[in-house]
Order: C-alpha cells, then sequence, then structure tokens
C-alpha cells in the first residue's frame, strides 16, 4: 500500500470488532476513511519504511453510541432555577450549548447520537453542522420535534396532535426532515408514588396510527415510555425501540423479541436523583422508591439479555446530572451492575445501535467505515480504560 494524504495505519495491541474481542496485536490500513485492509500482527515498521503514517494503541473499538441524548441541554447543572433558566435563553444561545454538547461527546469517544427531541430544531441543524469534519462533532441522528398530547408532558421536545388527520398532517410533515419519529406516549415517573400515575398520552389505535404513518414515510418510530399501559400500548403499535421502558416485565419483552423492538433503558437519570438526593431534595421513602425502581430495571436489563431483545445504550444526556460523553461511561457501568457482560455492554454502545439505525458498518471489518476510537489500554483490563481515549475518528460526520 503506497502512502497518500488520505491513507494512514493504526496498530492496536488488542481490539473490539462491535460484537466480540480479538487478542493480539493487529494492523489496520485506512484509506479515505474506510478499512482496507485488517492484518494479524504489528506491520508498523514496514509500514512506516513505506511511509505510511502509523498510530499506535492498547485497543482499538469502534466509536461509542450514545441512543438518546437533547444536545440543546447541558446535563451538568443540578440547580432546579438554573436548569429553568437555559430553557429560556434565545434559540443562539442554545444552538452553542449543543454544540458545546456535541464537541464533549466527541471527546469522550463518542462518534454517534441520536438526539431524542428538541421543540427548537437545534438537533437537525447540529445534524447538519457535524457533515462537516471541522466541527468537531459526531455523527447526528435526529429526533427532530416528537409528537405528543395538548396540555401533556413533553413540551420542550414535542408538538400537539389531536384527531386522526392531524396525526397523519403532522407525523408526514416531520418525516422530510426527522431521521425517526418520536412519541412521547406516558409521561415522567411520580417518584414520591413510585410509579407511573398518569394515563397513556394515545390509545392503541392512534399509537399505530403514528407508526404506520411514520412507516410509510420510510421512519422508524421511538416512544418514550415507562409503565405497564404505556408500555403495552407501544409493543402492540410496533414501535421502533422502546426509550426508558421502566416498570418492565417479562411479557412485554417476549412481544419485544419477537417484534424486533430494541430498548434503550437509560439507567443514568435515575441513578444520578438516587445517588445524589439532596440536588432534588427526596426524603428517604422518595430515595428508596428510586432504589427499587432501579434493581427492578436492572433485573428486567438481565431478562432482555437472556431473551435476546436487542438493547440499545442510551443516556439521557441533557437531564439534571448526565453530563453529554461522560454518562456513556456510567451507562455502561450500569449494564456491568446488573449482571450483563462488558462485551454485552460495549455491545449495545456500538454495534447494535448502528445495525438498529441501518447504517451499512455496524462494525470494523475489511471494507467499511472506520468509526474508530483508540485507547491506551484494554477495557476488558480496567473498564477506566475507556475514559482514557488516544485518538477518535468519526466516518463521514453526520451522515447516520
Amino acid at each position: 500500500m503506497s502512502a497518500d494524504d488520505n491513507a494512514f495505519a493504526v496498530v492496536a495491541d488488542a481490539w473490539f470488532d462491535g460484537e466480540r474481542r480479538h487478542e493480539g496485536p493487529a494492523t489496520f490500513l485506512v484509506r479515505d476513511g474506510r478499512i482496507e485492509d485488517i492484518a494479524a500482527g504489528d506491520r508498523s515498521a514496514a509500514l512506516a519504511d513505506g511511509g505510511l503514517a502509523v498510530r499506535r494503541g492498547g485497543f482499538l473499538m469502534p466509536g461509542l453510541v450514545d441512543a438518546h441524548v437533547h444536545l440543546f441541554l447541558d446535563g451538568g447543572p443540578t440547580d432546579a432555577k438554573e436548569r429553568a433558566e437555559h430553557l429560556k435563553q434565545p434559540l443562539d444561545k442554545l444552538v452553542e450549548a449543543a454544540r458545546a454538547s456535541a464537541r464533549q461527546s466527541l471527546e469522550c469517544g463518542v462518534t454517534l447520537v441520536r438526539d431524542a427531541g428538541d421543540r427548537h430544531g437545534v438537533n437537525n441543524r447540529i445534524r447538519g453542522e457535524a457533515r462537516t469534519p471541522s466541527a468537531g462533532f459526531p455523527r447526528v441522528r435526529s429526533g427532530g420535534l416528537g409528537v405528543k398530547r395538548a396540555k401533556r408532558y413533553g413540551a420542550f421536545m414535542a408538538a400537539d396532535v389531536d384527531d386522526p388527520d392531524s396525526i397523519r398532517d403532522s407525523v408526514a410533515a416531520l418525516a422530510r426532515s426527522n431521521d425517526e419519529i418520536k412519541l412521547i406516549l406516558t409521561g415522567i415517573i411520580d417518584f414520591e408514588a413510585g410509579a407511573v400515575t398518569d394515563e397513556p398520552q394515545f390509545t392503541l389505535e392512534e399509537a399505530r396510527l403514528i407508526v404506520e404513518t411514520a412507516r410509510a414515510c420510510g421512519r422508524l418510530t421511538f416512544a418514550h415510555c415507562s409503565g405497564r399501559l404505556g408500555l403495552a400500548i407501544a409493543v402492540a403499535a410496533g414501535v421502533g425501540s422502546i426509550e426508558h421502558g421502566f416498570f418492565m416485565d417479562r411479557e412485554t419483552l417476549s412481544i419485544m423479541r419477537d417484534g424486533q423492538i430494541a430498548w434503550t433503558p437509560t439507567f443514568s437519570p435515575v441513578h444520578f436523583q438516587w445517588a445524589r438526593p439532596e440536588a432534588v431534595g427526596w426524603s428517604p421513602q422518595t430515595v428508596g422508591n428510586l432504589r427499587r425502581i432501579l434493581d427492578d430495571h436492572a433485573r428486567h436489563l438481565q431478562l432482555a439479555h437472556e431473551m435476546g431483545v436487542t438493547l440499545l445504550l442510551g443516556t439521557d444526556a441533557g437531564s439534571m446530572g448526565v453530563r453529554h460523553g461522560h454518562a456513556v461511561f456510567e451507562e455502561i457501568e450500569r449494564f456491568v451492575e446488573a449482571g450483563l457482560s462488558l462485551e454485552t455492554a460495549l455491545r449495545a454502545a456500538t454495534s447494535a445501535a448502528r445495525r438498529h439505525f441501518g447504517l451499512a458498518s455496524p462494525v470494523l471489518a475489511r471494507g467499511g467505515e472506520f468509526d474508530a476510537l483508540l485507547l491506551d489500554a484494554s477495557p476488558f483490563d480496567d473498564m477506566a480504560n475507556l475514559q482514557r481515549p488516544l485518538a477518535v475518528w468519526v466516518a463521514h460526520p453526520g451522515s447516520a
């Protein structure tokens, strides 16, 4: 292979292709953003003699994916007043916040995010900017603006729909700019009650109409949903993925497996409120509810894996205490704490999401895109190594 400006090599002591780990050194030849060859062993000396730039590291893997973020929200602040004021800022300030979120994600090794909705269209704008490599953003898959019922939860990320005609018209219009259509099926959990206490926003017939209209427009759907009633509607309607999905049950998981409905569990926002109850002012009783909810969620995550449900790793970054990029490491820890192997957790954070989104290169393989993360050492030796990226490569930014 001759040297040129668009070619280089990466030599890693071990690697993970997105599905399984490989021991022993390997040399990756990359040209024009694609993997031309993967050769066993360290070929760096010969390649360097031929004038090819070579980058060395301890471990190579696909770039991380956060399948549920809100780029225009800043997860760092925990003061309620400060967070409320953030939403009142002019559009240009919210765009700047989203740019900072995107850059922070990439610095942490996240090369693809799915933005789960904002009413300002910031996510679609950042998706466009991400197509310019100099922006320093990961690829952005945008849920644009979602759909919800009037006077119900979700005003910061969704538009109101009413009768069947408005559902059809709204979803068809949103499909022209969104990569996926999000429906807000339930509200947030009442942590003091330890349950979802409100009724679903859509009936089964209405949810099916959203899904069918989106499908006719060539779009997947993803549903903000927790609680038995909402989950039953979501899976019967055939949504593409369940987001959050607290108070899951075996029957729902069985339908999800058979219907190839993915699950993005998003432990991070609830875990933060359990770990830092003083930030919200929760009582000991509510903290106990949070712990029980998290433990139940972990049990059902393990069950979902055993049953063969597709798992996507998403953090809900932008929520209180859930920082863009950094939260991916914390969410991986939640998966491992639930009893899943690190390999399974990394699969959910790399290839599973890419495959669910229909990307042509879900794993690192010959001929595929080089969308990758080089680490100093293997995370299988110490998970903290995930937080020490040496280099990050984004393939065709923004084209997810």
